[in-house]
């Protein structure tokens, strides 16, 4: 029997009890022992070592059962049974009470697998010796029953408190589990949240930053208004990140198709922003701007495009530069980025498609089923 790792809400380590503990039931032999003294056990010499035989095999059964020492816990036990079956016979009286001391141990060790046969032959054969020997020693009926029952519900209820104290145990540990999977869950989160916002407000305050260099000079207006983006763009980074902190930012459809015609445009590519069928459903609207902002964040980082072509249905978006088809990605959902938003899209029952497209040029799309997953008739 091995105990599990995990811990009780208390913080301690959770598991069977262990094998030190149930050596006190040896003491169930003082009946024995007492016999012995008082001289009703003869011949002597054999009564007290055949005590000390019973304690020593009981011991050996119960912790080498704790140390999942199968076969030689299993020796134990049977030559625990043939000893106390012996003694009992021989001496009668206050040995009987060993018979509940063999059920225990049988519970003990065959409780790890499982209160079935395994565990129900031994411990009946340990019965069956107890109720015979009572009753060929003298003992009438009750005690018969009395004894024999005495045995059997001593190992079965060992067994049922050890098979508790195992699921407990294993319920700790998948509570623990749970938890980590949590945590881990919860990591990439933030992880895939932190990229998608810092990836793109990073590329666009690049772009603007190139835009104020080469407006400078001879357009110092216009080069001002991009400075002033600049900063309002880190101003919103800034909120973004506290919110992707704290798990309650959304993406916004509407917000990122503005900034995206604002990038773009002070990126010196045209952008072409067309909107087809009805209007997205406000749970899709927060994935397709997730998808919006990763699409524009790439064509900054990796095209050498001049157009960028967005079209945003009722439940997909697709972004298509004119670029050169030649890229990182190509091929598959291969960057980070991209392997992040397809995360997002298939929790969703969505799927991303990035790679060349047969128009030429680069597209990503991103496809969503008609309904949430969890609402009947969700894909």
């Amino acid at each position: 029997m091995t105990t599990d790792p995990a811990r009780a809400p208390g913080g301690r380590p959770y598991g069977p009890p262990s094998g030190a503990g149930f050596l006190a039931f040896a003491l169930i032999g003082v009946a024995a022992a007492w016999d012995t003294a008082a001289g009703d056990s003869r011949p002597a010499w054999l009564a007290w070592p055949g005590l000390a035989a019973v304690i020593l095999l009981y011991a050996a059964a119960v912790l080498l059962g704790f140390r999942s020492r199968t076969v030689a816990a299993t020796v134990a036990l049977a030559s625990l049974g043939v000893t106390v079956t012996g003694l009992a016979a021989l001496f009668a009286g206050g040995w009987l009470y060993l018979f509940p001391l063999a059920g225990i141990a049988c519970g003990l060790v065959l409780a790890g697998r499982a209160v079935r046969a395994a565990l129900l032959a031994p411990l009946l054969a340990v019965t069956a010796a107890a109720a015979l020997v009572t009753l060929f020693t003298g003992g009438g009926l009750e005690p018969v029953m009395a004894l024999a029952w005495g045995t059997f519900s001593a190992g079965l209820v060992v067994a049922f408190i050890m098979h508790l104290h195992a699921l407990i145990a294993e319920l700790a540990g998948t509570r623990r589990r749970l938890a980590e999977t949590a945590v881990e869950r919860e990591r990439l989160r933030f992880a895939r949240d932190l990229h998608d916002l810092l990836g793109h407000t990073l590329s666009v305050i690049v772009v603007k930053a190139e835009a104020v260099r080469r407006l400078a000079e001879r357009d110092p207006e216009q080069a001002g208004r991009h400075a002033a983006d600049i900063e309002t763009v880190g101003r919103q980074a800034l909120a973004e990140v506290r919110e992707a902190v704290t798990g309650y930012r959304e993406g916004s459809l509407n917000g990122e198709l503005a900034r995206a015609g604002d990038v773009l445009s002070a990126a010196g590519l045209t952008p072409d922003v067309r909107r087809t069928g009805a209007p997205p459903p406000p749970w899709v609207q927060d994935l397709l701007g997730w998808v919006v902002r990763e699409g524009v964040t790439n064509v900054l980082r990796h095209s050498a495009a001049t157009r960028v072509t967005i079209t945003v249905a009722s439940h997909s978006v697709t972004v298509h530069d004119d670029g050169p088809a030649t890229r990182k990605e190509a091929g598959g959902v291969a960057g980070s980025g991209l392997r992040g938003l397809a995360e997002r899209v298939a929790q969703a029952g969505g799927r991303v498609e990035a790679g060349p497209a047969p128009e030429g040029g680069w597209r990503l799309r991103a496809v969503l089923p008609a309904e949430p997953p969890d609402l009947p008739g969700g894909e």
